[in-house]
């Protein structure tokens, strides 16, 4: 069964970056969707962006402006770069991925946290 690991994740001070990573652990599994989601505590786990193959990045409104999603499709591998960091953004953050068949698979969680 196919596992994402994510990385990245951090404490940043408030107007600062973080780049997370989430790679697939099998080459052969082919991503139709990519997706970052976001949970901070006492909250529902809410989608901050999406990628689909061969489709344009969306935004949560939240983010838009200041992340930016991406995909390396040969390495399995996909990115959210975050800048200009707010303390709002403190959260777990959680890769998703469907394939083109269907499957979905969820990533272990990462935490950011932005504080001085």
């Amino acid at each position: 069964q196919v596992q994402l690991v994510e990385s990245g994740g951090g404490l940043v001070q408030p107007g600062g970056s973080l780049r997370l990573s989430c790679a697939a652990s099998e080459r052969s599994f082919a991503i139709y969707v990519m997706a970052w989601y976001r949970q901070a505590p006492g909250n529902q786990r809410q989608l901050v962006a999406t990628l689909s193959a061969g489709g344009r990045p969306v935004y949560s409104d939240s983010v838009k402006g200041r992340f930016t999603i991406s995909r390396d499709i040969g390495e399995k591998t996909g990115y959210l770069e975050m800048n200009s960091l707010k303390p709002e953004d403190t959260a777990v953050y959680y890769c998703n991925v469907v394939s083109f068949g269907g499957t979905s698979v969820w990533g272990q969680g990462t935490q950011v946290t932005v504080s001085s």
